[in-house]
């Protein structure tokens, strides 16, 4: 397969660690951190993309202690502008457009009504104009988390 006739689904992640709109940024770092992750998707209740929170949105955004952290919900921490996105059989070519367009290193693929299939960020457009791209294998797996946190704050 040559890199112009890869689709989005050829290319993109399934694997995904996401985070609801009302959790914590406190919770989104240690998520990040633990799974060694630049981007985490945030997702409603039906699976359908909010945005995308990277890890410069919550470095940019943190003031404060673990209190204070754990008091706003990440939703707060996202662009006010619409999530770019594309559909699973969109030309790699084109998704490289969108990401040039609307100066973003990464674009949430999604389905019917807007529900996450998978993402794909710079890196994963690179492997592909590399020959590097790996064959997405299995079914898609959209997470909430790999494993549930609880932060401990300190007594006030």
């Amino acid at each position: 397969m040559t890199v112009e006739t890869m689709r989005a689904a050829d290319v993109m992640s399934r694997m995904l660690v996401t985070v609801e709109p009302d959790e914590s940024p406190l919770m989104a770092w240690e998520l990040m951190r633990r799974a060694d992750l630049h981007h985490l998707p945030v997702i409603d209740a039906e699976s359908r993309i909010v945005g995308v929170l990277r890890r410069e949105d919550l470095a940019s955004h943190w003031s404060g202690g673990p209190a204070e952290q754990s008091s706003v919900p990440v939703v707060r921490l996202l662009d006010a502008q619409p999530c770019p996105c594309a559909t699973p059989d969109m030309p790699m070519s084109a998704v490289a457009a969108l990401m040039i367009d609307t100066d973003v290193d990464v674009v949430p693929v999604t389905g019917a009504e807007g529900t996450l299939q998978g993402l794909i960020t710079a890196l994963d457009v690179l492997k592909a104009v590399a020959g590097r791209a790996t064959p997405p294998r299995g079914p898609m797996d959209v997470r909430g988390g790999l494993f549930r946190l609880e932060p401990v704050l300190p007594p006030c």
